[in-house]
């Protein structure tokens, strides 16, 4: 690291950890006389293989959940390349001053330390309607055209395919349910609940594609007030990025894991995205709000499952204290019409007085 560093012309600077998060990244504040930089450090023997382009959905399962997920694991390749895709579209994704790829570390611009979590918990609630308008007009933006199969740097955008949402689902059988029951699911019951959720899904698989975030919230939006139109909305942490459902990015901003968006905000922000879309072009409202309430029930049951994950596995307890908001959100969206298969799965296999005692526990 010092000697990457000291490559990149900044050797000599002051250097202050920032607070670690559910990954196995650390990031370094660097100080040298008025300037500032950030260090992105990815440990490269912490994560399972990513996904090669090419692998089948059996290959990918053979090398573990990184690549059946598709998720960047340890290259530090793939926050480069999603970075300058987003900065050639207008976007505020930091400036990469240097990497090196192969031993993890990535040097890029400090942002600052205005995240929309911290802006709307010190006094500015009053502007809570402007930033997320903003974050919604950033998506906006972005998804007026379809994804690029190519991002920079020779990196692809991976589909969200139906190998990587089912994964996810299935941490809810995996992790969430013994977290909840005291005891493993069945592989019936394991069984039972990915073949609804394929069912699901179907929807979200046959419509236009655009880029996802993936993890699109308020500790990974900066506020920007500075600078103009979308770029005024900094973003991070998008190295996980795939071609998906325009919804899902809309969904994981408004049902906040970390923090409550009301409902009427949530509400007003879902019609602010729709009729900015369909400004631009055919845009199909009814297929949105539908192909919305799914992406918002699956993101929920994989965060739940992660969660509980994150607690029993890794050993990070204070994750716990975001299931009860979780579980709301995921009740909410189980009510649409078009998941009543699987409100009646959850609500047999998870009833609803062992749920509160385990989110009671939780919280």
């Amino acid at each position: 690291m010092n000697s990457f560093l000291r490559s990149a012309g900044w050797g000599d600077a002051t250097m202050s950890p920032l607070p670690g998060d559910a990954s196995t990244r650390r990031y370094v504040r660097l100080r040298r006389a008025a300037t500032s930089a950030m260090l992105m450090d990815q440990p490269q023997n912490a994560e399972t293989a990513q996904c090669p382009p090419d692998a089948t959905p059996e290959e990918r399962r053979q090398l573990g959940y990184n690549a059946v997920a598709r998720l960047a694991g340890a290259d530090c390749g793939r926050f480069v390349a999603t970075a300058g895709f987003l900065r050639s579209r207008g976007l505020s994704a930091p400036e990469v001053y240097a990497a090196d790829i192969q031993n993890g570390f990535v040097l890029i611009e400090d942002l600052g330390d205005d995240l929309y979590g911290s802006v709307l918990s010190n006094g500015y609630a009053s502007e809570e309607q402007a930033l997320y308008s903003a974050a919604i007009d950033a998506l906006a933006t972005l998804h007026r055209e379809f994804a690029p199969g190519e991002l920079t740097e020779g990196k692809t955008l991976y589909a969200y395919d139906e190998t990587a949402l089912l994964a996810e689902t299935d941490l809810m059988t995996e992790w969430f349910v013994p977290f909840a029951l005291g005891q493993a699911a069945s592989e019936e019951e394991r069984q039972e609940h990915r073949a609804l959720w394929r069912d699901a899904l179907r929807p979200v698989l046959t419509g236009s594609r655009v880029f996802v975030h993936r993890d699109y919230h308020a500790q990974n939006l900066f506020w920007l007030p500075q600078r103009e139109g979308a770029a005024r909305v900094g973003l991070i942490d998008f190295q996980d990025a795939v071609a998906g459902a325009a919804s899902y990015d809309v969904i994981s901003l408004l049902e906040d894991a970390r923090r409550d968006v009301p409902h009427e905000l949530a509400e007003a922000m879902l019609e602010r995205y729709a009729e900015t879309m369909g400004w631009s072009g055919p845009f199909d409202r009814d297929s949105y709000f539908a192909q919305a309430a799914i992406m918002a029930a699956q993101r929920n049951a994989k965060i739940a499952g992660i969660f509980a994950r994150l607690a029993k596995r890794d050993c990070k307890p204070r994750y716990l204290a975001y299931l009860p908001r979780v579980w709301g959100y995921l009740e909410r969206d189980l009510a649409h019409p078009t998941l009543a298969a699987l409100k009646k799965w959850y609500d047999r296999k998870i009833p609803a007085e062992l749920r509160r005692q385990a989110l009671g526990e939780a919280a």
